[in-house]
């Protein structure tokens, strides 16, 4: 019999998605299928996912899950096999899936994902309806009370892996939230949830957890360290034997400029010039001037972690050396009236959409010219790997996935023909001011510009190497719990 998983997941992509974990928990699954490995993803029943569900089965019902009435169904969305917490008090609210219409966290964000939590390890202990996992996978912070249930409950036998997406979001609530999470006197401690004298969500499933993972291998080394380790180096490095770090993929089939039916126009590496019609749709989208200037493109959370106040300081910079520039993101208020502002300053060369597009996010990799990635760290990265795949040269800090995932078009790799981006670091204004110059210096050579398009293009960023790895983790953890 396959072995059986239960991912425990507040997003997954294509039914509700801020970030790229639900990119990743969306396509994991579909990977681990061809190693043998059957997964069934367990995600709360917000308002958008509940409306994509076509036939639901209840498969076990809650009278007062934290206070509150909840069913969970089971549910199939295309490949996905899916287990959605159905919990209105929780869960059906105008907003995002953490915080209201205004961008501020949920009050109750302790309840809510101890919930799901909870239900995670009630089906680790259980199973449902004659199903029953051999293993639970919980993603970053949403979802790490899982293995902490697990641990002080009956499924402490039961393999836990915890997977950090972003270290700098950890689940922080008061001491007073305690009392409230069911959990035995025992898991009060350093060795269990307490965090500074608070509680720490993230921190209570590391401590529990049988295996860390994390999304890139040079994240997984920079976390070990003070400066970004976030607090939680000296736990990591005390369980490094249990780190691992599995770079993440992309879904080739959603990601594909050669099948795409979001972009313009299709195209392939051999067949470049399809870019052009989604080069001039780009144009016109943002209203940017038609002409063969070196278009760099940012999709992101407009953030610090992403860089975002350096971008937006350095581009009268960009402008001025003869770049254009499309934004699609949103975050930070006084970041979002920044590029706005410089939409306004720079017609025709700058243009900004706020909020998240998931087709003009396809349209823009399929015309842009350079992807701007200026984190101050960056655990993976999936727009990268978007724009490899695109023929979108990535221009990039040395941080994380991304110094995991670009060859930087240095003299030597430039001569072998094997650069796909730009890369610099540290990622500051000066070293950023660089890298952009560099940029449109390459952008004019267009052979050597197409090279290193064609050489991005020719990357393997699937899930094949990544899922392979992720299923030898999980095997030898239910080998040895055996």
């Amino acid at each position: 019999m396959a072995m059986q998983v239960l991912s425990v997941a507040s997003e997954i992509y294509p039914l509700i998605k801020t970030g790229g974990l639900a990119d990743v928990a969306g396509a994991l699954p579909g990977a681990l299928a061809e190693h043998g490995i059957g997964v069934r993803t367990l995600v709360p029943g917000y308002p958008s996912v509940l409306s994509k569900l076509g036939k639901t089965k209840t498969v076990r019902r809650y009278e007062a899950l934290f206070g509150a009435s909840a069913a969970l169904l089971a549910a199939k969305v295309g490949e996905l096999d899916l287990l959605v917490l159905d919990a209105p008090d929780f869960f059906k609210r105008e907003g995002g899936p953490y915080g209201d219409l205004s961008g501020t966290d949920w009050s109750d964000n302790w309840r809510r994902f101890a919930a799901l939590s909870r239900v995670g390890a009630d089906i680790a202990e259980d199973g449902v309806k004659g199903w029953r996992p051999d293993l639970v996978h919980a993603h970053d912070w949403q979802a790490a009370m899982t293995a902490a249930y697990m641990r002080f409950g009956p499924a402490h036998r039961v393999p836990k892996v915890v997977t950090i997406h972003n270290l700098a979001f950890q689940g922080r609530f008061g001491a007073d939230v305690f009392a409230g999470l069911g959990l035995p006197p025992e898991a009060w401690g350093m060795d269990g949830v307490e965090y500074y004298g608070g509680i720490g969500y993230l921190k209570a499933g590391l401590v529990s957890a049988d295996a860390i993972t994390t999304v890139s291998p040079t994240y997984a080394d920079e976390i070990r360290s003070p400066t970004q380790g976030m607090g939680l180096d000296g736990l990591i490095n005390g369980r490094a034997d249990r780190l691992h770090g599995i770079l993440n993929g992309i879904d080739t089939a959603i990601w594909d400029p050669a099948a795409d039916e979001l972009i313009a126009r299709r195209y392939t590496s051999r067949a470049l010039g399809g870019r052009a019609a989604n080069r001039r749709a780009l144009e016109k989208h943002f209203r940017l001037d038609r002409d063969d200037a070196p278009i760099f493109i940012i999709v992101s959370r407009l953030t610090w972690q992403k860089g975002m106040d350096l971008v937006a300081d350095a581009i009268d910079h960009l402008v001025g050396l003869g770049g254009k520039l499309a934004v699609l993101g949103a975050g930070d208020h006084p970041l979002e009236g920044a590029f706005l502002s410089a939409a306004e300053r720079h017609r025709g060369r700058v243009g900004a959409h706020i909020g998240y597009d998931e087709p003009l996010s396809h349209l823009m990799q399929a015309g842009g010219d350079a992807i701007l990635i200026p984190s101050r760290f960056e655990p993976c990265g999936l727009t990268q790997l978007y724009g490899l795949r695109y023929g979108c040269v990535p221009v990039v800090a040395r941080v994380g996935g991304l110094a995991d995932t670009v060859i930087d078009a240095n003299e030597a790799a430039v001569g072998a023909g094997v650069a796909t981006g730009v890369v610099f670091a540290p990622s500051d204004p000066l070293a950023l001011h660089g890298g952009i110059a560099r940029t449109i210096r390459l952008h004019g050579d267009k052979a050597g510009w197409q090279a290193m398009q064609r050489a991005g293009m020719r990357s393997d960023f699937s899930w094949t190497h990544s899922a392979a790895q992720y299923a030898g983790l999980f095997r030898s953890l239910v080998q040895g719990a055996a």
